[in-house]
């Protein structure tokens, strides 16, 4: 649909200037009061969210996700058809996630696309655990288990990534030496990884809401793709859990290091975001110059 004027009056031209002005109240507010008119919902004053990669605001009972434009430079219109997919499929499998209430196109100084959703009442994990005794630990982890292996599972096509051989991806190991990055081509062409099943791509912290009875809600499913179980796994163990020990024996039950520190480490090597979970929470690109030092800096970490 087409807007009668240019509502939105901000400026995109690249990711910086996108980065500049997707959490700008004033910058999305008239468009988003467009939008909601068109869909015959509420308006009502918005308020800011938890920031992500995309425009995402609270408008009263409803969160508006509007997704950067090809201007910006990235690739959201596969986003927005990949978290579309992922919500309703997750839903179809009994997890607790937002109800999808509109989702469309808008032609407007930029073509964008968007999702409302239902918001729901909740706190994120990264407030909700800050309290969190081992028990606590363990508990939610094993809950969090039981939600996933719900959608771990093989399922339709639908977005077309290849999580391990698709070169966009290489680009965010460019901190790594030159030894590391040829050593990491040459396992991920000669190693199998096992069959691809639906994951989530990115259980992180800000993406896990907890509500009033406690009950865990996932949101964002914008990373979503067909991968190894490992790609879930190694991401919740290093970025979620971040290594810790209660977690690990709810999510995984009881594990033997080195088998453990096979799951991580390939896990990590074909997650879009493995570089950055390594730099993060395990060592600096610096320290690892090759695949054996990854290994055994791991080791060492789960040990």
């Amino acid at each position: 649909m087409k807007s009668n004027k240019n509502v939105f009056k901000g400026n995109i031209y690249d990711w910086t200037s996108w980065a500049r002005i997707f959490q700008s109240v004033e910058a999305w507010e008239p468009l988003i009061h467009y939008i909601m008119k068109k869909e015959k919902l509420p308006v009502s004053k918005i308020e800011n969210l938890e920031p992500g990669t995309n425009a995402v605001f609270r408008a009263q009972n409803h969160v508006v996700k509007i997704f950067a434009p090809k201007e910006s430079g990235a690739d959201c219109g596969r986003d927005y058809k990949t978290e579309i997919f992922a919500l309703s499929s997750a839903r179809s499998m009994g997890v607790s996630v937002p109800k999808l209430i509109a989702c469309g196109e808008i032609e407007d100084k930029y073509i964008f696309n968007y999702m409302i959703m239902e918001y729901i009442e909740g706190v994120i994990f990264t407030e909700a655990s800050v309290k969190f005794t081992a028990d606590d630990k363990f508990s939610f982890a094993k809950s969090l288990r039981e939600i996933t292996d719900l959608f771990n599972r093989p399922c339709e096509p639908f977005n077309g990534i290849d999580v391990i051989h698709d070169q966009n991806r290489y680009k965010r190991w460019n901190n790594f030496s030159e030894r590391f990055k040829k050593e990491r081509l040459e396992y991920l062409n000669s190693h199998h990884f096992g069959e691809n099943v639906f994951v989530h791509g990115d259980l992180c912290a800000d993406n896990i809401l907890l509500d009033k009875k406690g009950k865990i809600n996932i949101i964002d499913f914008a990373d979503s793709v067909m991968a190894p179980l490992v790609y879930e796994h190694a991401h919740l163990a290093g970025e979620l859990f971040k290594f810790d020990k209660s977690y690990l024996h709810g999510y995984f039950g009881e594990y033997r290091t080195e088998e453990f520190t096979d799951l991580c480490f390939n896990g990590l090597l074909i997650h879009d975001f493995g570089g950055g979970i390594i730099a993060h929470n395990i060592a600096a690109p610096e320290e690892i110059d090759s695949l054996w030092d990854l290994r055994d800096t791991l080791y060492r970490l789960i040990k």
